[in-house]
């Protein structure tokens, strides 16, 4: 299976057009997975659901033809949809269209724009607290540390005004902290070096609504066991997963969804206990873990703080109790 590409230069680089093979796209052989596509979904805009949808990004195209797709018309779950920012292969349906497809920009237009915004931050940020901007070029010494998902629209610079310097940040698929027990990641390598060379006094775990890494979780079969890496990665929020279909068993997909994203920042502040140079510094009060939860659509945030003298234990190795509960509307 084929889409052939072909520019408007003239006939002659259009008998040229390079072909693009994508057949991986549909049998998985290069993704492994289907559902890896939630979270590419996620970052393509915020829809009222969140369909399974596989996207791939064409370089600057200004028409694209699609050709046959034997093999999608095979398959009843799939069509084509076309999101705000690319194509993409969606469950139900078979008729495949292009709607409202924007022209991509080029890539070194965006490279021109981000070159302007550092301009920008150069001159109106950097020269203009030059001292402090040299004093941290010296040594970092946050006494925050966060963790929040690598969802391009919840930047948590951005929408909580987190100044240079000011915090010590993690970014990865569905803002998860794994138990000790699961072994080395990037993740508790950049806890180490937080808590124990850093010294932060706060950890805070920030997760968003429309989480395409919790709807992969949530669609998965409870005993699958994939070679999808970010399968792999999110089955560190499975007991959040089994809360959730206990608790919320009658309330929608989206809803269940809904609920696993605050239910995993509640074990991820849990598996943080796991490590005992955490623990340690939360039960001698030199060291406080907060949860967050970004809501995209309304532009609220939901802030608590762990109760450590009130954690209890349980069947599934923890009881969570908060306090400080807030929300910033």
């Amino acid at each position: 299976m084929v889409w052939p590409i072909r520019s408007k230069l003239g006939s002659i680089i259009s008998s040229m057009a390079p072909i693009i093979r994508i057949s991986s796209i549909v049998s998985g052989d290069s993704l492994h997975c289907s559902r890896l596509s939630a979270i590419a979904n996620s970052f393509a805009g915020f829809p009222a659901k969140w369909p399974v949808s596989d996207t791939t990004k064409l370089g600057r195209v200004y028409d694209t033809q699609l050709g046959s797709l034997p093999s999608l018309t095979r398959n009843p779950i799939l069509k084509l949809e076309v999101s705000s920012t690319a194509i993409a292969v969606t469950r139900d349906g078979s008729s495949y269209e292009e709607r409202n497809v924007p022209k991509p920009n080029s890539g070194l237009d965006f490279f021109e724009e981000m070159r302007q915004r550092f301009l920008s931050f150069k001159k109106h940020k950097y020269l203009k607290e030059l001292e402090h901007f040299q004093a941290l070029a010296e040594v970092q010494s946050p006494k925050f540390m966060v963790i929040a998902c690598v969802d391009s629209r919840v930047c948590p610079s951005n929408v909580l005004g987190l100044q240079p310097g000011e915090t010590f940040m993690i970014r990865n698929v569905a803002n998860l902290v794994p138990p000790l027990e699961n072994g080395p990641s990037e993740t508790n390598a950049a806890l180490e070096f937080a808590v124990n060379t850093l010294e932060v006094e706060n950890i805070l775990i920030i997760g968003h609504s429309g989480c395409g890494g919790i709807q992969t979780l949530m669609s998965m079969q409870d005993d699958e066991n994939s070679s999808c890496f970010t399968e792999k990665w999110v089955v560190n929020a499975k007991i959040a997963k089994l809360r959730t279909k206990a608790e919320a068993a009658h309330l929608s997909f989206d809803q269940q969804c809904r609920h696993c994203e605050k239910e995993s920042i509640n074990r991820s502040l849990l598996n943080l206990l796991t490590y005992p140079w955490i623990e340690e510094k939360v039960r001698k009060e030199l060291l406080s873990l907060h949860g967050g939860y970004y809501d995209l659509l309304n532009c609220t945030f939901e802030k608590w703080t762990l109760d450590y003298e009130k954690i209890g234990v349980d069947e599934e190795g923890g009881r969570f109790s908060v306090k400080d509960h807030s929300f910033w509307c």
